[in-house]
């Protein structure tokens, strides 16, 4: 039930808009069942023995010992070494899903951020970087191998951790974090205008990201590598860059007779 209160993050739940909210997360089980191209069956139903696992997933094998995975752990291990899945028609069922808007019921807003997956104790992983952990206490932040993830996620608004995941790009050795996150943003809000999310006339999709970024030329490396602009503009604390305009305007011009602001500083 707390799944399909989930799904589309609007209205106040009723039974008409839990059974709306039902239908959603049913569609998204079929379209998820059309991405795996290989191993479908084993591989959905290990996707519903995570999700319905009383605690955190601390082994492969006990996923098997789940009521929801009705094969043995052979047919489990056989589906992770020999399955498939198909990211694109993933993504493109993510988009199409209802989204939570801001506060006006309008506005989209994304928010993009870099998570890692800490691989201290698998030496033979490939591709693993050192990530950035901070610690308990001031000064503690370490160092650790790991693989770090781009996310994409659409944000509720109010008081809530819950968001909707949209797409999720792993940073290699030889990656540019900036130009892949540029890739990775302009393909989220494309696929949101597809599925019609996003119309002429509406506000622009905000994207919310932190002080950690390099915002200027991650506006620049977007606007490069567009054929079109996009409805799209990022925003960090005390800086808003809008890809369709350019980042320096005409200083607003003073009244006359009206003295300049004095000097702070002699």
């Amino acid at each position: 039930m707390a799944v399909v209160v989930s799904v589309p993050h609007e209205g106040v739940p009723g039974q008409d808009t839990i059974a709306a909210r039902r239908g959603d997360l049913v569609r998204f089980r079929q379209e998820f069942y059309g991405s795996l191209t290989a191993r479908a069956d084993a591989l959905f139903e290990l996707t519903d023995a995570v999700l319905c696992a009383d605690g955190p997933v601390r082994s492969v094998v006990d996923l098997s010992l789940v009521a929801e995975h009705r094969r043995g752990h052979g047919a489990m291990y056989d589906a992770l070494g020999h399955g498939g899945v198909e990211p694109e028609w993933l993504r493109r069922s993510l988009a199409s899903l209802p989204l939570p808007r801001a506060t006006d019921g309008r506005r989209i807003v994304l928010a993009v951020d870099v998570s890692p997956w800490l691989r201290s104790d698998a030496p033979t992983s490939a591709e693993r970087l050192f990530c950035h952990v901070y610690g308990r206490g001031k000064g503690q932040a370490q160092m650790i191998p790991g693989w770090p993830y781009s996310f994409v996620a659409a944000l509720e608004p109010g008081r809530t951790s819950w968001t909707a995941v949209l797409d999720a790009v792993r940073l290699g050795p030889a990656d540019d974090a900036t130009a892949v996150t540029a890739a990775q943003l302009r393909a989220v809000v494309e696929r949101l205008v597809e599925a019609q999310h996003w119309r002429a006339g509406d506000p622009d999709i905000l994207i919310v990201a932190d002080a950690g970024y390099d915002i200027p030329r991650l506006a620049f490396v977007h606007q490069r590598a567009a054929a079109e602009p996009t409805p799209a503009r990022v925003v960090v604390p005390g800086l808003a860059v809008r890809y369709r305009r350019a980042v320096r305007s005409r200083a607003a011009t003073r009244p006359p007779g009206r003295r300049p602001r004095p000097r702070r500083h002699a």
